[in-house]
């Protein structure tokens, strides 16, 4: 079964989410209506504090911030809906503008309440510390603590309402350009796809092929597809690195991260200590890639091989079976892990078909603690799909337990929010390892698993390298021309990569279409701290077997409600510890030890 054959299968095309829970009714008019709603409830809660915030006693705050999420709740079930349906479709004027229309009545209640934000922040300490220890703030307390870290960067209400406005013109909207631009990519198709262009997505599966020329040809037409719009995301890019440059330097940000680890409750010295101590392991990926090349009898690997697959066959894996795989790994786990993610199945939580249009890769969305997550896949039907799937449920899991915290404690930090998603996809891998038939299929599984832990925490690493490379010289230098944006990349990716891996000029382009570096600036590095903080959590669940279940799922229901570490204390993580990152990639390093045994194993290596 092909990926193209998998696409067209009835199965997987009916696999589309309903979205009706998140509106009151149907249509624009619900939409309409809801806005309004919020908008006169916000109106109505300035009227009641704004200028009164220091007079509020514990009862009163409590009452306020009940009010107040009542109306995130409001507005974040308008703008998910908005979001989520303009991600299946991004070419639909429709949704384009729907989704403009509830930015800007979504910033207009948003200005309305800035002033509450403002006054919490400027109460002293003294008085802020009397009013939560008071015991009706549970359900925010951490949230109103973290809240007035942001003191020294906020600035004054009319220059807040400023920015919050001209964010809608600004920042926001080259974001939507950027994902319509990035999502309207159609790749010239290989022979035996027929005539019509197929999405990224689709064309970069492509490089998983065992064919090294089949590889080759596919980076080539992806660089000619991103070809045309280059200047123009390029431009984009540039207009961002600017804003966020301005944003910094009102707020009296040091550097370009640091607002970025301020909202992951990391401090900066964490945030250096993880990115150094990856830096200094590059050797690791290095080394699986030169083994890499000796499996696939080529003596240096080309970028495009990186994702090459080491066995003969790409494994492919239907709708149905990875369904259950999936569904009996969690269960095996804990029974209601496993019966909260059937509902994902059973209620329509899930859009899984490639469809023109579509935003690319996966994603599970929030949404609000009042409706229940998404979670968006693009299917290609090979094994490693399985594996998002599962990473995406585990993302799905931890929003559904987190729910139970409220919206303001709802979600974690970034850092964090990974956690869930690698446990649940290390689960699904060790089913699949048990049950893999020959010395090749563990081989490829294992091979799997190293690439993933490389592309999780070192590749991110090296992307954060890169922004890091085109935020500074934004401010130092000036605006960034293509060649420049392209050189920089090959810098960081070079690197990363060393002798191991050729970096071809085709490769200087495909920075260009990476969405996080548009949408979230800083957001990569993340990714290596959830990896490694996942693998330390299975870990303890290796060591403790059933008996860390229980610890296991008060982590992910507690959402957001505590600091970090906080929540690593609840399954005996030590985030404090400066040895963690250490202790975290020496798993990495088992890791590859075991795919060079299996290597070994399967008698690849002449």
């Amino acid at each position: 079964m092909s990926a193209t054959e998998e696409v067209s299968d009835p199965e997987v095309q009916a696999v589309a989410w309903d979205l009706s829970p998140l509106l009151d009714g149907s249509g624009e008019e619900s939409v309409d209506a809801m806005l309004a709603d919020a908008q006169a409830r916000a109106d109505a809660f300035a009227a009641a504090h704004a200028g009164r915030v220091d007079q509020l006693d514990g009862p009163g705050l409590a009452t306020a911030m009940r009010e107040l999420g009542h109306l995130q709740e409001l507005v974040g079930r308008v703008g998910s809906f908005a979001m989520l349906e303009f991600s299946t479709d991004t070419a639909e004027p429709v949704n384009g503008a729907r989704l403009a229309k509830v930015q800007e009545r979504g910033t207009a209640i948003e200005t309305t309440l800035l002033f509450f934000e403002l006054e919490w922040a400027a109460l002293d300490d003294a008085r802020a510390a009397e009013l939560l220890a008071f015991e009706g703030l549970d359900f925010c307390r951490h949230h109103l603590a973290s809240a007035r870290r942001y003191r020294p960067h906020l600035l004054s209400e009319p220059e807040e309402r400023i920015l919050a406005e001209k964010n809608l013109s600004g920042a926001s909207a080259w974001s939507r350009l950027f994902a319509e631009q990035s999502s309207a990519i159609r790749v010239a198709p290989s022979s035996g796809e027929g005539d019509e262009p197929i999405p990224l997505d689709q064309a970069l599966s492509r490089l998983f092929d065992p064919d090294r020329e089949v590889r080759r040809d596919t980076a080539e037409r992806v660089t000619t597809a991103l070809e045309p719009g280059l200047r123009t995301r390029a431009f984009i890019f540039n207009t961002l690195l600017a804003d966020k440059m301005v944003d910094d330097r009102l707020r009296g940000y040091d550097h370009w991260l640091q607002s970025r680890n301020l909202a992951n409750e990391a401090s900066d010295e964490s945030v250096t200590a993880l990115i150094e101590a990856v830096r200094a392991r590059y050797e690791l990926p290095r080394r699986w890639y030169r083994l890499k090349a000796r499996m696939l009898r080529v003596p240096r690997l080309a970028d495009y091989d990186r994702m090459a697959l080491v066995t003969d066959t790409d494994e492919p894996m239907g709708w149905s079976e990875a369904r259950e795989l999936v569904l009996g790994s969690f269960g095996d786990f804990s029974g209601e892990l496993g019966d909260l993610a059937r509902r994902f199945f059973d209620e329509r939580w899930i859009d899984a078909p490639i469809r023109p249009g579509k935003r690319g890769g996966a994603f599970c969305a929030y949404t609000v603690p009042s409706v229940h997550p998404f979670v968006m896949l693009n299917w290609t039907a090979r094994r490693r799909d399985a594996l998002v799937l599962a990473h995406e449920l585990g993302h799905g899991v931890h929003a559904a337990l987190g729910a139970s915290q409220g919206v303001f404690h709802h979600s974690t930090p970034l850092t964090l929010a990974e956690t869930a998603s690698v446990f649940g996809e290390t689960l699904v891998f060790g089913r699949l390892l048990e049950s893999a038939p020959t010395p090749e299929s563990r081989l490829s599984l294992l091979a799997e698993s190293i690439e993933g832990s490389i592309a999780t925490v070192f590749r991110q690493v090296a992307m954060n390298r890169f922004e890091h490379l085109i935020h500074t010289e934004r401010r130092e230098v000036g605006e960034l021309s293509v060649e420049r944006f392209g050189t920089l990349w090959r810098e960081a990716q070079e690197e990363f990569l060393g002798d191991a891996v050729e970096v071809t000029p085709n490769y200087e382009s495909w920075w260009s279409y990476v969405p996080h570096f548009v949408n979230v600036p800083g957001y990569v590095y993340a990714y290596a701290y959830g990896q490694l903080l996942a693998l330390s959590v299975y870990g303890r669940y290796e060591e403790d077997g059933a008996s860390f279940v229980p610890d296991y799922l008060k982590l992910l229901r507690s959402g957001g409600s505590m600091a970090p570490e906080a929540l690593g204390d609840l399954v005996g993580i030590d985030l404090a510890d400066p040895g963690f990152w250490e202790a975290g990639l020496d798993l990495v390093e088992r890791q590859l030890e075991a795919a060079e045994q299996a290597a070994r194993d399967a008698g690849r290596l002449g």
